[in-house]
């Protein structure tokens, strides 16, 4: 999908794109550039990982930290 790059090195990104990144206002994305192409990639809010992280972390086993060795 083609998108034209404006006076001010703007673009925009096409809603098909943004739903599939799940990209909102404000959202934070690294630009990488590698090979002669530039990737977006969506940095996510700490939120957004604990979010998704939630119930998947387990502290069974954990030691305390007065148990570990300095």
């Amino acid at each position: 999908m083609a998108v034209k790059v404006s006076s001010k090195y703007q673009v925009v990104i096409p809603e098909s794109v943004r739903e599939q990144l799940g990209l909102r206002p404000g959202t934070q994305v690294d630009v990488i550039a590698k090979g002669g192409v530039a990737y977006l990639v969506p940095i996510p809010s700490l939120d957004r990982l604990k979010e998704d992280l939630q119930g998947k972390i387990s502290h069974k086993g954990l030691r305390d930290k007065r148990e570990r060795k300095i």
